[in-house]
């Protein structure tokens, strides 16, 4: 029976490589983001390798999200796969001129948003005592740098979230994991910078990470044999030793 996996975030970047590599495998998608045209334009070009399915809602929104994930038609209403992908940073600055706004949004989003959506899809995951949910959280989950402070904050809840998860769903037989990234060349800094000069030197003079790179690994780590749970990934480009330290040419 063909697999069915519902991706946050869904309309560029990681979520998005996702889609497109899962697409390639035959799993079926379930495609969640606030951007429907995007959404669309994405399921157009999908459907003629998989099923997909769109969702339009933001993960802020604790009954949108409620609301549309139980929506689902019966054929998309079996959850094997949660990609939880929907992310972002606000701002750079130090803690004391940081903006409170910038400071919800991250953890909104970052935090509360995947709450949000887990909460809406482990209760069928325990049900029938199967499922896999990735939680895509970042190298900034690992390790504090300067200015990173609330961005990192949310970060290292998500990997707490998922040793949680791992634990109160291990009696169910639920694997559960994280991948966390380093620079990844995606629309991540222009939200980080807003639009700025500052979004379009983030990646140059080195090989940044791609959104592709990311996409094969989540598909390598849920076409693992049902005993084998890869629980924890964390994947720079080569230039990349730490958050602060990048080889630039």
């Amino acid at each position: 029976m063909k697999k069915t996996a519902l991706i946050t975030g869904a309309t560029s970047g990681i979520g998005e490589a996702t889609a497109y590599e899962f697409a390639k495998q035959g799993i079926n998608l379930i495609l969640c983001g606030r951007r429907l045209e995007r959404l669309i334009t994405i399921q157009n070009a999908l459907e003629r390798l998989t099923n997909v399915h769109v969702l339009n809602f933001d993960v802020r929104d604790k009954v949108k999200t409620n609301t549309a994930i139980a929506s689902l038609p019966e054929q998309f209403s079996r959850i094997d796969i949660l990609i939880n992908n929907a992310g972002n940073a606000h701002g750079l600055d130090p803690i004391e001129d940081g903006n409170v706004d910038d400071w919800d949004a991250m953890m909104d989003i970052n935090v509360k948003g995947l709450l949000y959506v887990s909460k809406a899809v482990i209760p069928q995951m325990t049900e029938r005592k199967s499922g896999h949910i990735i939680n895509i959280g970042s190298s900034a989950g690992k390790e504090v740098y300067p200015k990173g402070n609330v961005y990192c904050a949310s970060k290292h809840a998500v990997l707490a979230i998922t040793e949680g998860m791992r634990i109160d769903l291990n009696p169910y037989g639920i694997k559960v994991g994280s991948i966390n990234p380093g620079l990844v060349e995606t629309e991540f800094s222009k939200v980080r910078f807003k639009g700025g000069a500052a979004a379009d030197h983030v990646y140059t003079g080195f090989n940044a990470l791609q959104a592709k790179d990311i996409a094969e690994i989540i598909y390598f780590t849920v076409s693992r044999p049902p005993h084998v749970n890869i629980a924890d990934v964390l994947v720079f480009p080569t230039a990349q030793a730490n958050s602060v330290t990048v080889k630039k040419e």
